[in-house]
């Protein structure tokens, strides 16, 4: 059997003298849950590992993992690497730049394995909204994220319903506000949603079923920005530590990554270039954080999370990539809508992502200190 290894960008040393963070435990944390506040200017550089083992191979199996794609004011997305026995590669998407390993392993194969290692920066984002200074961004790349996507339609029901959310706006700070309030105020966080939901906006609004998880919620609040011309994305990633403020549902943890997936959204504001929302996570610290449903955004755990996210985001997630409608290589499952999840294929078809524990397959993060 031999074991390959490659470097992505180049090899380093230092992920191997990092300490290993320690399981979340929030009583250390002691947190003043009233303000949080996250701020830009203190990078963090993380490890991330996904482990694949295929426990009973059949037939050729392929195994597609997501690698951090993104490049910006608020991640630097760094080297990765991977061992495996089987025949991998790296490959990436031509519409949107999602990059990703590619292992096939054969149909002799007793035991694959696939172990992939990517290194980040990351940072907080608040936005100072007393200067609008940002570079403008290109016409082609703006009408890019206006169209629309398999599931994130922009015309019919979509369109009707941000024209009546956003009625009386005049700028696109004003439907973006509207947008994100009208998400807060008529969507919730349904936890029976599997993963992270599967982001059908166009059945959720027909159906008035407004209940899901991340890619539900902010797919909708990019959908209808999107259909008022407002230029807006899904950013697809993981929650990799603790939140530093103690909300336990915005953190993750380090030792287990399990069910740590998480999809955030941006829109693009004239003057301000790119800027972070997740109204998705309002819902959910509505919904989790504390034993009782919180129905009101003035609720004092609530009102500084629904105010921050609206221009920035913790540090202590890692995105993937922006990527909807992906064509995997070699793939003979359909395309996907979204790629933040490990994604494998074998003779008796697709495995379920959504089942770590049945697919076999483990995240886990270290932050590496200076």
């Amino acid at each position: 059997m031999t074991t390959v290894r490659r470097s992505f960008l180049k090899t380093t040393a230092a992920a191997a003298v990092a300490a290993a963070l320690p399981s979340l435990n929030f009583a250390q944390v002691a947190p003043d849950r009233r303000n949080f506040a996250p701020q830009s200017g203190a990078w963090r550089t993380f490890e991330v590992t996904t482990r694949v083992d295929i426990v009973k191979p059949e037939g050729v199996t392929r195994v597609w993992l997501p690698i951090p794609s993104v490049d910006s004011d608020y991640q630097r997305s760094l080297e990765s690497g991977f061992s495996s026995n089987g025949t991998a590669r790296f490959a990436q998407d031509g519409l949107e730049g999602a990059k990703m390993l590619c292992v096939e392993f054969a149909a002799n194969e007793a035991r694959p394995y696939v172990e992939l290692t990517s290194r980040v920066q990351t940072q907080g984002r608040a936005l100072d909204w007393s200067q609008k200074n940002a570079a403008a961004e290109s016409t082609d790349t703006l009408r890019f994220y206006t169209r629309a996507t398999t599931l994130i339609p922009t015309d019919g029901i979509v369109r009707k319903t941000a024209l009546a959310a956003t009625q009386g706006a005049r700028t696109d700070v004003e439907k973006a506000q509207k947008l994100y309030d009208w998400i807060v105020a008529n969507t919730y966080r349904e936890p029976k949603v599997r993963g992270c939901g599967e982001g059908d906006i166009k059945t959720m609004l027909e159906t008035g079923n407004l209940g899901g998880k991340c890619a539900d919620l902010n797919a909708l609040f990019v959908g209808l920005c999107r259909s008022v011309g407002v230029p807006a994305r899904d950013v697809y990633g993981i929650r990799l530590v603790p939140s530093a403020f103690g909300y336990k549902e915005l953190s993750g943890n380090p030792a287990s990554l399990k069910g740590a997936q998480h999809c955030r959204s941006e829109v693009y504001l004239k003057g301000y270039g790119w800027v972070a929302m997740d109204p998705a996570d309002v819902a959910k610290v509505m919904r989790l954080e504390t034993a009782d449903w919180i129905k009101n955004t003035t609720n004092p755990v609530v009102a500084p999370v629904n105010k921050a996210l609206f221009g920035g985001w913790e540090g202590n997630w890692m995105a993937y990539n922006t990527a909807h409608d992906v064509a995997l290589p070699n793939a003979k499952g359909e395309k996907l809508g979204f790629f933040m999840y490990p994604i494998a294929e074998n003779a008796a078809g697709r495995f379920d992502s959504y089942a770590p524990d049945d697919f076999k397959y483990q995240i886990t993060a270290r932050e590496i200190k200076a």
